[in-house]
């Protein structure tokens, strides 16, 4: 658009309507547009060039413009060649050009989950390769049973009343043998009552593991705050939905921490034949796990020592401010199969998986 008028600064003088610049030109003005634009037809507004469309670009997948020129982009699951042009399949032959590697963290199920490109030896996370993207109907992930899309990859996950194998694909039953076990849980104030939910979940999760019935695994669970008390026994209950159910039920006691007293309470009491425990003649295993989330406000060294000579299989489990010291008083020999330690409730997921295995292999 242009106009002729008297001479002067006509761009400041006129509501000249330029989308970017207006430029005086004699007894005229005229609009014009940034680099890398191009004038629109009504002459004031600015369009950005299109370089893919003036430019044979040659790209397989995608152009993309740029301020004065192009670049190629592959579609998802695709990453460029050394041509700049032309895409390859990230998945192709399983993993021909990429090496897929499983890295674990100390507690299952945190993967992380890498593509290394075999070509130049660089590593790249999988999420930046496929971000957002359902990676378990991308990828033949080989789960057994489950696919799980989690940040940074997939997990494999197993079915009710089975656990995951060593290689974090397969999935095994975990043994129908027989086992005495019981829950010494933590109800102190400092718990709270929402992580104190969190507990019954990781109560319900161990015991959906296990095949629960008298000729099998028995499970009684143990609250303990300034005072114990007995939940429910090892005998009042036949069948997993039953203990669920009662587990749900459990109330929050919401005091003290008496850690030794509820390990006095668990040796003296829970595995006696009243209980509902089998005789130690008949040679069934018999396990505690105890969980805490601070310091216990009494000795735990002595009832958990005894508990141990016994032939108690003794887990510990820690949250937050709980004291390393005491869960290795607490735990069975080898410690590191024996103390789980997370430092917020958010894991107490991935140490059920973990534990579920350890128990599952103790009663095999």
């Amino acid at each position: 658009f242009n106009a002729q008028l008297p001479r002067g600064d006509l761009c400041a003088e006129n509501d000249h309507g330029c989308e970017h610049l207006c430029l005086n030109t004699g007894g005229y003005y005229v609009c014009q547009c940034f680099e890398g634009f191009v004038l629109n037809d009504d002459l004031k507004t600015c369009s950005r060039v299109d370089n893919c469309a003036l430019a044979d670009h040659g790209c397989e997948h995608l152009c993309l413009n740029k301020e004065d020129s192009y670049i190629c982009q592959c579609f998802e699951g695709y990453i460029l060649n050394d041509d700049g042009k032309s895409c390859r399949n990230i998945f192709k032959n399983n993993c021909l050009f990429f090496k897929c590697c499983i890295s674990y963290s100390i507690i299952y199920p945190e993967f992380n989950y890498l593509l290394i490109d075999m070509d130049f030896g660089d590593a790249l996370p999988i999420t930046k390769l496929i971000s957002g993207k359902d990676i378990c109907n991308t990828i033949d992930h080989g789960c057994e049973h489950v696919c799980v899309n989690i940040e940074n990859g997939f997990a494999c996950k197993c079915f009710e009343g089975y656990i995951l194998g060593e290689d974090g694909k397969s999935c095994k039953r975990c043994a129908e043998g027989v086992l005495d076990l019981v829950f010494v849980i933590d109800g102190s104030k400092s718990l709270g009552a929402h992580n104190f939910e969190v507990v019954k979940q990781f109560i319900t999760g161990i015991v959906d593991s296990l095949e629960i019935s008298p000729n099998a695994a028995r499970v009684g669970v143990v609250q303990y705050s300034t005072k114990v008390h007995t939940e429910f026994t090892l005998g009042s209950y036949i069948s997993g939905k039953d203990v669920k159910e009662a587990v749900s039920q459990i109330k929050y006691m919401g005091k003290g921490s008496m850690t030794g007293h509820a390990l006095k309470h668990m040796y003296e009491n829970s595995f006696t034949d009243a209980e509902g425990a089998r005789l130690p003649s008949s040679k069934v295993p018999k396990a505690v796990i105890v969980f805490t989330d601070g310091r216990a406000q009494d000795d735990v060294s002595e009832w958990a020592n005894k508990a141990k000579n016994s032939g108690i299989t003794m887990y510990a489990i820690g949250v937050g401010k709980a004291i390393e010291e005491e869960l290795r008083e607490i735990a069975s020999e080898p410690q590191e199969k024996h103390v789980y330690y997370a430092e917020d409730f958010s894991s107490m997921s991935d140490i059920a998986e973990k534990l579920k295995t350890r128990i599952c292999e103790g009663i095999a």
